[in-house]
């Protein structure tokens, strides 16, 4: 049997650690796309939440200090340049202006538009200026409500601000993303090794060997597979080295009676007398259903393989089929002087093949018709085992017959030296988990040959 072929160069299969690493890296991208919609989230939150509590903070601290003079317009401080600082130090931007409680302006600082007065305190947005520039503001009272301080930043510094904190929270994830990405490739790689190694073991495997995968291979993942493929193996090699058997059993066999045939052909077209020319068409005749009880006896094995890949077990009366196997072979025993007799229950149901049992019941009923002098005794017996199973055997006293008359007819006849009816019913065993093989037998039989079937749970039609 040739290992499989490869398949098309063309054709290309979907590989398992391209499947593992897209899988793993779609997780992880959704991960980490959620971690940063979070970060950046809670950033821009934690922004604001500076910058407004930054505001209420020199609120508190401008209204500890005393304006003595009313301001009439805007100071704003100058600041030396610190470029050393970040982008964003928003303190330089904070505007700052003072109310006593009649309204007048007492300080006024930033670069703000000068807002409108009112006594409401806490945060807010304000539309400043002839172009409407957002402000956020903090306003408050002192405890004799005689000052209000309000401080002002422009609401855009404070979103830059929040969006330059956001980004810092997940510039490291930016950066760490296809850094895992490469570390997980690699990982998945290197933890795939085995896997690999066993896919080229397998496909290095030669069915027709008695190669086995090695020892090597012992992760736990991989005990069932490496169990499982060398079992195939064994069961591969025995099924090899039956049919390599039966195969030259066959061309045995049929080499006998075909030679014979050829033989008895030959001598025809010479000079033979009437007797001899009678002898070797009755040889001929003879030779001619050898030959094809061989050739029938291969249909009913294949017919059996056939029924094991193809049929599915059913419910089946052992004793219907074995009162119908001794029906059909009834007129056969009688014009050999033979008797069938039948010992079995009303019923015994099984669960398996129909075709199979009737097969594997004719054939140990024909097996003792043609391999037995004339006159046997042959019983066809069925009965239930301790342990639920069943049984069929097929008893005859033919080797009585024998020692008994010699010159019995059949004596001298070719015996099944393949023992192709055997083998059959080893392959109907086989298929139902049972057992086939010579029984004892009980006086006054002295052959008997057993059919054992496993117990089923099995529920009878209608």
């Amino acid at each position: 049997m040739s290992a499989a072929a490869p398949p098309s160069a063309g054709v290309r299969r979907p590989s398992l650690t391209r499947q593992l690493l897209l899988w793993s890296l779609g997780a992880l991208v959704l991960v980490w796309g959620s971690f940063v919609f979070m970060g950046y989230q809670t950033g821009v939150h934690e922004a604001d939440e500076l910058t407004d509590g930054h505001l209420a903070s020199v609120s508190a601290l401008l209204l500890n200090l005393r304006a003595n003079a009313v301001g009439e317009a805007p100071q704003v401080t100058p600041r030396v340049a610190t470029p050393w600082l970040k982008s964003h130090d928003y303190q330089q931007s904070l505007s700052v202006v003072q109310w006593d409680a009649q309204g007048r302006l007492l300080h006024h600082s930033g670069s703000a538009p000068m807002p409108a007065f009112s006594a409401a305190e806490g945060f807010a947005n304000m539309a400043l200026g002839a172009e409407g520039v957002v402000w956020r503001s903090f306003s408050q009272w002192d405890a004799a409500r005689e000052r209000k301080v309000m401080v002002l930043l422009e609401l855009r510094e404070r979103d830059e601000l929040a969006q330059d904190i956001a980004e810092q929270m997940i510039e490291p994830g930016l950066w760490l993303l296809p850094v895992v990405s490469l570390a997980l490739g690699l990982a998945l790689w290197r933890g795939l090794r085995p896997l690999y190694a066993l896919s080229a073991d397998v496909a290095a495997l030669d069915p027709a060997s008695t190669q086995r995968l090695a020892s090597r291979h012992a992760w736990s993942e991989f005990e069932s597979v490496v169990a499982s493929i060398n079992t195939l193996l064994d069961r591969q090699q025995a099924a090899m080295v039956r049919e390599r058997r039966l195969a030259n059993e066959v061309a045995h066999e049929l080499r006998t009676p075909l030679s014979s045939i050829a033989l008895q052909a030959s001598a025809l077209g010479g000079a033979l007398d009437a007797d001899a020319r009678a002898q070797a068409i009755a040889r001929i005749g003879q030779d001619a259903l050898r030959a094809g009880h061989v050739l029938n006896q291969l249909l009913a094995l294949a017919r059996a393989s056939r029924a094991e890949l193809h049929e599915a077990k059913a419910p089946v009366d052992l004793c219907a089929v074995a009162r119908q196997v001794c029906a059909d072979f009834a007129q056969a025993a009688w014009q050999r002087g033979d008797d069938i007799a039948l010992s079995a229950p009303q019923a015994l149901w099984v669960s398996g093949h129909v075709l199979l049992l009737d097969i594997a019941a004719r054939n140990l009923v024909e097996n003792a018709l043609k391999h037995t002098p004339e006159g046997t005794h042959i019983a066809v017996q069925v009965g239930a085992s301790e342990g639920g199973g069943a049984w069929l055997q097929v008893c005859d006293d033919g080797a009585r017959s024998r020692v008994d008359d010699p010159s019995a007819e059949g004596v001298g006849s070719p015996p099944d030296s393949l023992h192709l009816g055997h083998e059959i019913l080893r392959r109907v065993a086989d298929i139902h988990g049972g057992e086939f093989g010579p029984a004892p037998a009980v006086p006054p039989f002295t052959t008997c040959f057993r059919l054992d079937l496993p117990p089923a749970v099995v529920t009878p039609p209608g």
